[in-house]
């Protein structure tokens, strides 16, 4: 049985370039810890910025499970 995955998604507001990844919940952990925002870097222009993990990982609020993990 696989672990459940969660897709984490933005774009680098300076270009406009995508950004996509599955993550464990585990490793979502490991990455990001427990605050609010996700801190990214776009591959392209290597700008850094901030996302609300709502918005960059829908189904963490939709789901809400890991907030307590």
């Amino acid at each position: 049985m696989s672990a459940k995955r969660y897709r984490i998604e933005s774009s680098c507001p300076q270009c406009g370039c995508s950004f996509a990844t599955h993550l464990t919940p585990e490793e979502l952990k490991k990455k990001y810890g427990d605050l609010p925002n996700i801190e990214l870097e776009c591959g392209e222009c290597m700008i850094k910025y901030t996302k609300p993990r709502e918005e960059a990982c829908p189904e963490w609020d939709k789901e809400c499970r890991m907030k307590g993990q």
